[in-house]
């Protein structure tokens, strides 16, 4: 790819009227907690299913991927920290149209995410709580976080660190007696390898599960973008993400490739109880009472502390889109240092969604997540790209700006957009993955060509 900067209309500068609330404590956390979600602790069954004791390489591939998306957001989000992040980067990097589609279609994602995860939340305590009908539970969880998005940022900051640190405890925890488990220390004993090697051995169902797998593993991983969009936010934007993206890495392996090792360790990878809830099936198979109750709980915390970080996310996207010109002014009004037009366009859509699972409650979950399908895995290729463009002109013009670096640049860049590349192409396999695939592509190319008459109507000339 030629590195020559074209020449297209300027982006608008993002307005400065947001406050300096985040401290580093907050964005540290948000790097660690926010990929660890309902993904993991509930999706990774239906990966162990298809891959077998070979998820934890499923596992260690996607994570390597996400690593080197993470740093490359890193190095952006330090070299220009903006609220809209890869947005922002997209279209200074590559054309406007690139921003405008990358920021709307991760606005859309977040969104939709928000709906999902108020639905998922609804349906636990709908469990527990039967006499309150789902939807119900879905309006009063869309009241709260929105209300708490309105309020000052250090409130999202406060809740995002303790749902954050309850959610790394309870993986601690569960690392911690996993290992104990797998010696021998506690629970029925130590199981060997056998778990690992028979049963069709470590990859049961060949190449094609542990390609599911990995499709399975990649999708876990969202939430990671998030700390580069609060950065924005922080007192200190250059050293703060610096930090936050350089801790959250090796802990991010540890808890998604480690704690996969420990289930498929110690149990049957066929076991049916995995793929109801890999983590609640360990903690049932060490004999401690009410596992499935406390992993409702955990779960329950990770999909409220989603809710809250995706009407965040998504409130900053929009307000950083406006404030370039690509969407409408009305929602860059900021009071008290919160975008709060913006919030409420972005929990909009959740409160549709008490509608939704009002008149579809069987289908809507379903239907929401094949809305977006793969929208992340464009984001990221976006990603690549602007960071491929950014990078060598920061080194010919201002290499100061350079405090954190993509590893390996340029050809892990180029390594990381191949794989993405090659995951969309996978998801061409399964008929469900071609669904959301087609979702996905239809809504990339709707906002592409939305942004790209947008650009020429405004002068502007594609990069």
């Amino acid at each position: 790819m030629s590195t020559t900067q074209t020449t297209h209309t300027a982006p608008h500068p993002e307005p400065a009227a947001l406050t300096h609330g985040l401290k580093q404590r907050h964005l540290s956390m948000i790097a660690l907690g926010g990929v660890i979600g309902a993904g993991l602790f509930v999706g990774s069954g239906a990966g162990i299913a298809a891959a077998g004791p070979s998820i934890v390489v499923a596992f260690a591939i996607s994570g390597l991927l996400v690593m080197m998306i993470m740093r490359m957001l890193g190095e952006m989000a330090a070299a220009r920290p903006a609220s809209g992040s890869f947005s922002v980067h997209a279209e200074k990097e590559i054309a406007p149209w690139a921003g405008f589609t990358a920021g709307w279609m991760y606005w859309v994602l977040l969104c939709v995410g928000v709906a999902v995860e108020a639905i998922g939340a609804a349906g636990i305590v709908h469990g527990w709580l039967p006499a309150v009908p789902a939807w119900m539970w879905v309006a009063v969880f869309m009241a709260f976080f929105c209300t708490n998005n309105l309020a000052a940022v250090r409130n999202f900051g406060e809740f995002e660190f303790w749902f954050a640190a309850v959610k790394v405890a309870a993986i601690s925890a569960f690392l911690l007696l996993g290992v104990l488990a797998v010696f021998g220390v506690v629970g029925p004993g130590a199981p060997g390898l056998g778990n690992l090697t028979g049963d069709g051995g470590f990859f049961p169902h060949g190449a094609s599960g542990l390609v599911t797998g990995l499709l399975a593993s990649v999708f876990a991983y969202g939430g990671l973008e998030t700390v580069t969009i609060a950065a924005a936010e922080s007192a200190d934007p250059v050293r703060s993400v610096g930090r936050a993206v350089r801790t959250a890495m090796w802990r991010i392996a540890v808890f998604y490739v480690g704690s996969m090792a420990v289930i498929v360790t110690l149990l049957p990878w066929h076991d049916p109880s995995v793929l109801g809830g890999p983590y609640a099936a360990v903690l049932n198979h060490l004999g401690i009472h009410a596992a499935a109750q406390i992993m409702n709980v955990v779960v329950l915390i990770a999909l409220l502390s989603a809710m809250n970080a995706n009407i965040y996310g998504s409130s900053r996207m929009a307000f950083s889109l406006v404030g370039r010109g690509l969407g409408p002014k009305g929602l860059a009004k900021v009071s008290g240092g919160v975008p709060r037009r913006a919030v409420l366009a972005s929990s909009s859509f959740g409160f549709v969604a008490v509608l939704l699972n009002f008149w579809w409650p069987d289908t809507v979950f379903h239907w929401l997540l094949n809305m977006v399908g793969a929208a992340v895995l464009v984001v990221w290729g976006f990603t690549c790209v602007a960071q491929l463009r950014m990078r060598a002109r920061l080194e010919r013009e201002e290499p100061a700006r350079l405090s954190v670096r993509m590893w390996g640049f340029p050809w892990l860049t180029w390594a990381t957009l191949v794989a993405v590349a090659t995951i969309l192409a996978l998801m061409l396999r399964d008929q469900a993955d071609r669904v959301q695939l087609a979702a996905t592509a239809a809504l990339a190319v709707a906002l592409s060509a939305a942004g790209w008459l947008r650009q020429h109507r405004s002068g502007g000339a594609a990069a």
